[in-house]
Parts: structure tokens; sequence; C-alpha cells
């Protein structure tokens, strides 16, 4: 058996280690009050320690969401030791622990580092965790396996000095496949990789996309960048914005900005300019320092398998509840006889992307006697087996359901993307969760979910979108109102996730916002408007919108009674 997951060195661990122990110590001197509050803030964000509603919150990175069962089994430790039973993970591919008390963070950060984890750089105006594709390594649609890349980045990026203190935080996701799985295009920095016309290996570059209070597609400024000068772009592209970006102004400090300033062609001068100081430099990659890092990372050990299991398809041929798992929750694999397995952490009831520490300790099991002791975590909040033989698939199933991970949602209206929102979040103007749950009751039903197919609903309590709200074929936002919750509906946003050729899109708002108790009416209204209108079962909500416009869906969701509303949504916000 072997896990498909990177190793330290010798360097990986002692730098890690010794950040624990510079973190002991600060955490020590601000309780004795030798340090101020404003002179610790910096330095606990840079341990990924926030200061939320109602505790202190500790995001651990899980880079490139990459997670071996030994590490899952010290977050359940944690869990149960020093938080509340439990752990949320992220749209960021990493994991929260919402109730920990200050004085016990660094004795988390110990335990985590012996097993080569860490919260370094999850917080602050730095390079945070660089994520890709869930499937990665695995995909039938692969042209890399991305993981090698997103570990040179990641090696490159970390203490970086140059690059710790940028204008706002940077996030950088790199896609290995055909089919765009990590939403490049909303990024500061999406690589996609692709091959040239000879075979060779390299980057499409896209820079300034991102969510948030204003959000952007990203744009095209290289369409192809040979791999060995991958490190000295992407820093030609830091250096600019390290340079340029707007250090001034809070609202308009990420590159995206910039990048709308400048114009696209403007800032890419401005990075080439800059990239003929450092290309072939001391940071561009050799093929030696490439097959260094590819041989950090341990491969599982694959089996000569059948294509089709015999025993897998007559188990779903006899069961329509595991052929409906099955159909939604098992993935192709590009080794025959394999499939990757979605582990859905939405189940109605349950905040999503929560797990409980049992059912860490759990699916730790699951993953050593199924997927060869690897996890991969997705940023849609679930959790991937990446190497399950399908003639497992039916004890895999029969055991995940029991633990209440087996809900065959995926792709579908009752898998939502949600932040922890006013909950947790001293951001956040409305809660998320109370509205995830309610929606989820009001669609439970799984023939329903079936009929209507395909659909991406995301949901931010804030404008900060850490629920990617703008890019969700329903999005909703939690505004405040003169002290009241609301909610701000947009429809037809796309991450660009579903197949090859799908484009990212932003979502636009359909009108006035709504009182937390009419969301669920909400989105049945526009889910009936897509029913009727739809051409095929295979036309997704997000495709109609775009073919028929949002006013069919407007006029359905405020009827008669639009006028009305706008007046009333213009007078609160007056007041």
């Amino acid at each position: 058996m072997g896990e498909a997951v990177y190793l330290y060195d010798e360097i990986d661990q002692r730098m890690v280690d010794e950040r624990v122990a510079q973190f002991h110590d600060q955490t020590r001197r601000f309780l004795a009050g030798e340090l101020s509050e404003d002179d610790f803030r910096p330095l606990r964000l840079r341990n990924g320690l926030y200061i939320q509603r109602y505790a202190p919150m500790l995001r651990v990175a899980i880079p490139y969401g990459l997670l071996a069962s030994r590490q899952l089994r010290t977050l359940a430790y944690i869990a149960r030791k020093w938080d509340r039973g439990y752990g949320h993970f992220s749209t960021r591919q990493n994991l929260q622990f919402n109730w920990p008390k200050l004085e016990d963070v660094p004795y988390m950060l110990a335990e985590l580092a012996k097993v080569q984890m860490h919260a370094i750089q999850t917080s602050g105006n730095c390079v945070r965790n660089i994520t890709t594709d869930h499937f990665a390594g695995i995909a039938p649609d692969e042209i890399v396996d991305s993981f090698v890349w997103c570990e040179l980045l990641r090696q490159w990026s970390t203490f970086h000095p140059e690059f710790s203190y940028l204008p706002r935080k940077f996030k950088v996701a790199i896609n290995g496949a055909e089919a765009d799985r990590a939403a490049i295009f909303l990024h500061d920095i999406g690589l996609q990789a692709i091959r040239d016309r000879l075979g060779e290996t390299g980057f499409r570059v896209i820079v300034g996309g991102g969510m948030g209070r204003t959000p952007i597609i990203g744009h095209v400024i290289r369409e192809f960048l040979p791999w060995p000068h991958l490190l000295t772009y992407v820093e030609a592209i830091l250096r600019v914005y390290n340079r340029y970006g707007r250090r001034d102004n809070l609202w308009k400090a990420r590159i995206k900005i910039l990048v709308k300033e400048l114009t696209p062609e403007g800032f890419r001068d401005e990075v080439e300019a800059e990239w003929r100081h450092l290309k072939n430099g001391p940071s561009t990659l050799t093929a030696d320092e490439v097959h260094r890092v590819e041989g950090r990372f341990t491969r599982p050990d694959y089996e000569r398998l059948p294509v089709v299991d015999s025993g897998h398809a007559a188990r779903v041929a006899l069961e329509p509840a595991f052929a409906a798992w099955a159909k939604r929750n098992a993935h192709p694999h590009k080794i025959p006889g394999y499939a990757a397995v979605t582990l859905s952490l939405k189940k109605t009831g349950v905040p999503p992307g929560d797990v409980t520490a049992g059912q860490m300790e759990a699916i730790a099991d699951l993953a050593d006697r199924y997927s060869q002791g690897e996890l991969r975590v997705s940023h849609e909040q679930n959790l991937i087996f990446a190497d399950v033989r399908q003639s497992d698939l039916h004890g895999l199933w029969r055991e995940a359901k029991a633990l209440g991970l087996a809900t065959p949602n995926i792709g579908l209206i009752t898998n939502i993307i949600s932040c922890p929102g006013g909950d947790f979040c001293s951001l956040a103007n409305a809660k998320s969760i109370p509205v995830a749950q309610a929606i989820q009751e009001r669609f439970d039903r799984l023939d329903y979910q079936h009929d209507i197919g395909e659909l991406d609903l995301n949901i931010s309590g804030c404008m900060n979108s850490c629920g990617h709200h703008h890019v969700g074929h329903i999005g909703i936002l939690g505004v405040d109102k003169n002290g009241e919750e609301w909610y701000q509906i947009s429809i037809g946003g796309n991450q660009g996730l579903n197949r090859p050729g799908a484009p990212a899109s932003l979502g636009k708002v359909i009108g006035p916002s709504f009182a937390r108790a009419h969301i669920p009416d909400v989105i049945e209204r526009l889910i009936g408007v897509y029913l009727e209108r739809r051409d095929s079962e295979d036309e997704r909500f997000v495709d109609l919108v775009w073919r028929i416009g949002i006013e069919p869906f407007k006029e359905r969701v405020y009827g008669k009674s639009h006028q009305e509303q706008d007046r009333r949504d213009r007078s609160l916000a007056a007041a």
C-alpha cells in the first residue's frame, strides 16, 4: 500500500518545527503582556490564527487538498482535545477549527508538525494555500499531474522574503486537466497546463481574477509559458503587483484592481518587462529539480484489473439506492478498474463542510481500507477517495452510509457550498448555515433533485465571497439592512467546472433582496422556470439562464408585486 502524498525532507520538517517554537514563544509573550495586540496580530495571522465572532479560529493548511489518513486522525485528535469535537473544511481546501483557546494553539501546531502539517501562510498578505483539481493525478482528461507543480510553487513561495508583505492576500490555482476543476479564472493567478504543437508542456497564465466586493474574471496574459519558466514568470507577476498594488486602500489592494487600472495589456507589458530581468535566472526550473520534488510523492500500488467489474455492474442493476450513489458520487479514473469517490459532507441538517472527530477517524479507517490511505479535499467542501477499486464501491457505500457520508447529491442542488457566515465569522452580514439547511430540507427528495439535474448553489454571508456565491448557478449573498439579515439572489454564475469549453462567468443579481424565510420559496420559483423552459434534460440551469436571459426568472420570482417589493427594498436601504 502506498499513499500518494508529499513526504517532508529534513528541511521541510526543520522549518515547520522552528515555526512552532517561534509561535509558542510569541504567544507566551503576548499572554504575559510583553507584546501588544498590534504587535501580535501579524504574528498570529501568519500562523493561521484569526479572532472570530465568538472565539479564535485556527486555519490548518492542507496543501493542494492532499491529505493522508494519519494526518486526518491527528486533525480528529486536535478537534476532540482542544476544540468542540469537529472541524470545518473550507473552499480553500483547508480545515478550520472554530473554538480553540489562544493558549492552546501552540500545542495544536506542535501536534500538526508531528504529521507534517502546519498553518503557515493560511492568513496574512502573502501567497496562500495553492489549490488544484481534486482529481489531480487520476483524471482521465489529465494533461499533467498538477500536484508536482503545486509543490514547486509551495516551496518557492513559503517564507519568500520579497512576498511576505504583499498589498493583500494572494491566491494561486493550477489546473492540470482539460476541464477546469480548479476555478482558475477566479484567482489572482490561474495556471492552465497545456501542450504545444510539439507536445511540450507549458502553462496558460491567467491574472486578475477574483470574487469578493469586486468580482472579476481573470485575463489571459500569456498563452504558453514553457514549464522551466514557471517560477520566474510568477515572480515577475508578484513583483509588478508588489510595486504598484494599492497599499493605501484596502478595498483596491487586490491584483484584480491593478490589472483593471493598468488594463490587461498594460499589466502584461509590465510583467514581460520585469520578466526580462528574471528569465533564465536562479529560479529557472530544471528537469532534475522537477524530478526531485516528484520523487517526494509516494505513489499508489495499482493492481491490474478489468475495465468494468462485473460484480459492481450487477449491484448497480439490482440496487437503485446504490446505483444513485454510484452515478453521482463515483467518478472516472485513468487506471482501469478503479474509481474516485466523493464522500458528501452535505447531508441535510449538517452545516456544509463540517465533520466530527468521530467521523474523521472513521473516514481515515475507510481511506486505509479502500483508498490506500489517501484523501483529497475539494473546494466544494467534500472529501475524495482517489483510488477505490470498482469491486469495493458497494462495500464503501454501505460503510459511508452508516456514517452519514453517502448522500448521493454531488452536482445537485443540495450539494451547497457555504461559508460559516454569521454563526462564526465577525465579518459576516448574515447567517449562511440556516439558509443552506432550509434549502436542503425543501429539496431533500432525491428524485426531485435528479429531475433538476446539475445545479451549483453557493451561499456567502458577506461580500468577501468565501462561499463563492458569484460563480454559483444560483448565488445567495447575505446583506445587512437596518440591522436585519436579508439575502440577495444572483443567477448565471459558473466556475468553469463541469465540462471543457464551459467558461467561468459571474452571476447577475435578479432584483431586490429577500428575508431569510422567503429564500426556499424564491429558489423553488427559479427552479420552476428552469424545469418549464429547458430544451432537454442535458441543459443545465446555468446554460438556460444565458440562453433565455434573466427576465423570465425575475418575473416568476417577483410577479406583479415586483415594483412594490422594489419600493420596500429601497425604503429599507434608505433608512
